[in-house]
């Protein structure tokens, strides 16, 4: 008679990251390592991982490290978690900014702007926490039952921006102007 021993795989974890992009590729890695092992579907696995470079793209970019560290000198705390029903959250949490997280409508050419439309686009929900010492935590809610991973199919309702034909006095031609 064989003896069969389950070992508890960790379904959660927590980071400090450097402010600035370099521990951005450890922080990924770290992640779809721990959900593949704990048995996170593949396609979860791909969007948690998409929206951790997000979070920590924008907390670099756009708040303090923790405690009194200059930028670039600090870190910012990363972590996620799946807890008993098999909802995945993610969450970053830097130094605090001067703005609220909130997604923008970039223009055409702007080189950024459309980290939490993908946000919005991939996740069951998000939200911004503040805390008394002026630390930012932006959570996200990947999926409800990352065991039961389902294929959205209002992926691209959810990514909404206005048509350029519906824009009044600027046509198809006005976005390549600068590009002479």
């Amino acid at each position: 008679m064989a003896l069969v021993v389950a070992q508890e795989v960790p379904t959660s974890s927590s980071m400090a990251v450097p402010h600035g992009p370099a521990g951005v590729g450890e922080a990924r890695h770290r992640m779809r390592s721990q959900l593949r092992d704990g048995g996170v579907a593949e396609s979860v696995i791909d969007d948690a991982v998409l929206i951790l470079s997000e979070l920590l793209s924008n907390a670099c970019k756009h708040g303090r490290p923790l405690g009194d560290a200059l930028a670039g000198d600090g870190d910012v705390r990363c972590a996620w978690r799946v807890d008993p029903t098999g909802r995945l959250t993610v969450e970053v949490t830097d130094g605090g900014g001067p703005t609220r997280p909130t997604p923008s409508t970039p223009s055409v050419t702007a080189h950024g702007g459309r980290g939490l439309n993908i946000v919005t686009a991939l996740a069951d929900d998000w939200g911004v926490r503040n805390d008394a010492r002026g630390e930012v935590t932006v959570w996200v809610i990947v999926q409800d039952d990352v065991y039961q991973a389902r294929r959205r199919e209002d992926f691209a309702a959810r990514i909404s921006a206005p048509s350029v034909s519906t824009l009044p006095g600027l046509d198809f031609t006005d976005a390549f102007e600068d590009m002479d």
